[in-house]
Formats: structure tokens, sequence, C-alpha cells
């Protein structure tokens, strides 16, 4: 019994004191899986969407009165994309934080493999560290999901219609899409920890 209490002592005293190289072991592998998924999708060379060129023409063909529902419909659209975009940038940024908290308080958690009633909590900061890593995963896959439907702007149904509906189709779209992004973004977290039974 002394001499398995010695050994869970010494392996705890290796995990408190090697904790920075397994935490950083288990953020390459998730980057490295991250960085997969980015070249297999070809995420990692963009090209820059750009409007149908039907829709350029309906654009351009309009005059001056046509043009002022137009910039109203551009200038609402262009607030609630910042707006998503704030609210998508804050996220990301906030799981990073969340990264280098978890990663600074390790040894903490770590040191409970020194005793079998405490050792539990090890292994759920393990999983949960390893929850953080992954969730860089589901945002890269919510941008790819995004990016594709981005790069296939909607078809005009009908070039009839007046202008100002037609880039109201088109922001109404694009804001839903961006909806759907965040809303991925969001709950990362949620579907990571469900996926790995953290509760």
């Amino acid at each position: 019994m002394v001499f398995k209490c010695f050994i869970r002592f010494v392996l705890a005293q290796a995990a408190v004191t090697h904790g920075m190289e397994l935490m950083t072991a288990l953020f390459k592998v998730a980057q490295g899986m991250i960085s997969t998924i980015m070249t297999a999708s070809g995420l990692s060379a963009l090209t820059d969407t750009t409007l149908p060129s039907e829709m350029v023409t309906i654009i351009e063909d309009v005059g001056f009165l046509e043009s002022i529902p137009l910039w109203a419909i551009t200038l609402l659209g262009s607030l609630f994309i910042w707006v998503l975009s704030l609210i998508m940038i804050l996220t990301v940024y906030s799981r990073f934080f969340k990264l280098y908290l978890a990663t600074a308080i390790a040894p903490i958690p770590m040191a409970s493999f020194a005793g079998q009633p405490s050792s539990s909590i090890g292994v759920a900061f393990l999983k949960s560290y390893a929850a953080i890593c992954l969730e860089g995963c589901i945002i890269v896959l919510a941008c790819v999901i995004f990016s594709a439907f981005a790069s296939t702007p909607p078809a005009i149904a009908d070039d009839t219609l007046a202008a100002a509906t037609i880039v109201w189709n088109y922001v109404g779209e694009v804001i839903f899409n961006m909806l759907v992004l965040v809303g991925c973004i969001k709950m990362s977290d949620r579907l990571i920890r469900e996926l790995m039974g953290l509760g």
C-alpha cells in the first residue's frame, strides 16, 4: 500500500512538473486536426466573394430615387453583418482565453492525481481541456460550411423584381448564413461537451 501511494505521488509530481508539456502536446494534436481540416477544405486559400453579375447590372442601372432604398438596405445589412462579426470574433477570442486560463491552472488539478479519491478531478480536467482544444475543430468546420454557402450566392429567381427587393433577398440570405455560423460557433462548447460526455 505504501509503495502504491509512493508511485502515485511520483506520477502526480511528474504530472505537475511536466503539466505544461502535456497541455502543449494536447494543444498540438488539436492544432494538427484544425490544420488538416483547413487544408482539406481549401479554406487556407480563400478567394474574394463577389456579387453575381446580374445583380451588379441591375444595381448599376438604378436611378437616383430608386437607389435611396438600396442605400438603406445596404446600411442596415452591413450593420447586422458588423454586429454578427463582432459577436463571432469575441466568441472565438474568449475560447482562446479559456484555453490559456485552463493551461495556467493545469498544475492544480494535475496534483489531484496524488490521491486515489481525488484522481477523478484530474481526469475530468484532462477531458475538459481536450474538449476546449476540440472546440477549434467545430469552429473551423462551421467556417468551412459558411464559406461554401457564401461562395455560391443565391440565384436571382426573377430579374424583373425591383432592385431593392433583389438586394434585400441577397443581404437577407447572407445575414441568415452568418446567424447560423455565429450560432454554431457559440454552441461549439456545448456540442463538444455532449460528444465527450462531460454534461
